[in-house]
């Protein structure tokens, strides 16, 4: 039974999907594609890449959008070769977090190997704080390709958290799939972070499936749909990464085409349809953060 659900006005019974837009600000492509989608639904919410060269244009889209339920996408990494961000606090004030080029390391392999926690709670406050000077209502955070989420930086996260008041995507661990990886002594770390957050009424998802950008052209309906069937009973966090194609995505990434195809489904009828056909509720993390104000 989800107390979560429950909370936010829902049945027991009830599949509820927060539709989430990662990586905006990250390109001119996203802030469009994302936007599209949040405007027209059923995209819920979405959150920000701060470092990103578009964020000043994303922040410029939030702000003749009141209502935008937008969170940041908290970002130690950057995963392209040759588009390059890096720390909004300048790379000599954190240089455990840039590679050679002054920019964020590409995997978070790299990250976890080189960064010094006070300097990665360094940049992530200075995230936060410049999405609230940029004119952002921040209603919750989550983390670029997970890495604030791993054991060594978890903590961090929920200070963050905590501080801002604001809720954050985190989910019960699986503790039966942390040691099937080989990650058993990651189990008592999260056990005790999510105890934590509990205590202080951080709500606590209860599913996600994080499987964009896992199809072939002309595959995205079948899969699409597929993630909805898949999601359980409770509040479950639905990403997606919606962006315009054209040449611009196409010269940054190689998920261009799955890209744009989130864009028309997760900001358009064929996505709204899905979500209806397989009795899905939605909500965003607006609702979360006053669940967080109001205790």
């Amino acid at each position: 039974m989800s107390r979560l659900a429950q909370r936010l006005g829902f049945s027991a019974a009830d599949r509820i999907a927060i539709v989430h837009a990662d990586d905006i600000g990250c390109c001119h492509a996203a802030n469009v594609g994302a936007f599209e989608a949040l405007d027209a639904g059923p995209a819920t919410c979405g959150s920000v890449m701060v470092p990103c060269p578009w964020f000043a244009e994303a922040a410029g889209y939030a702000r003749e959008r009141p209502g935008v339920d937008l969170g940041v996408h908290l970002t130690l990494n950057c995963e392209y070769a040759h588009y390059r961000w890096g720390p909004v606090v300048g790379a000599a004030a954190v240089p455990s977090l840039v590679d050679p080029d002054g920019a964020f390391p590409q995997t978070v392999a790299t990250l976890v190997e080189r960064a010094r926690p006070d300097e990665v709670e360094r940049e992530l406050r200075a995230q936060i704080e410049g999405a609230l000077a940029a004119g952002i209502d921040v209603t919750h955070l989550d983390a670029h390709m997970g890495a604030v989420m791993l054991p060594p930086f978890v903590d961090i996260y929920g200070r963050l958290a905590l501080e801002f008041r604001l809720p954050l995507f985190v989910v019960r661990p699986d503790e039966a799939v942390l040691r099937a990886l080989g990650a058993e002594a990651s189990v008592p770390v999260y056990r005790r972070a999510i105890e934590r957050l509990e205590a202080v009424g951080i709500p606590i998802l209860d599913g996600f499936d994080d499987r964009s950008l896992h199809f072939e052209p002309g595959g995205g309906e079948a899969h699409n749909r597929a993630r909805l069937a898949k999601l359980g009973t409770g509040v479950s966090y639905l990403i997606c990464h919606p962006a315009r194609g054209g040449e611009e995505l196409d010269a940054i990434s190689d998920t261009a085409h799955m890209r744009e195809f989130e864009r028309t489904f997760y900001g358009g009828e064929s996505g709204r349809r899905a979500l209806a056909e397989a009795g899905l509720r939605t909500v965003g993390m607006r609702a979360l953060r006053e669940l967080v104000r109001a205790g």
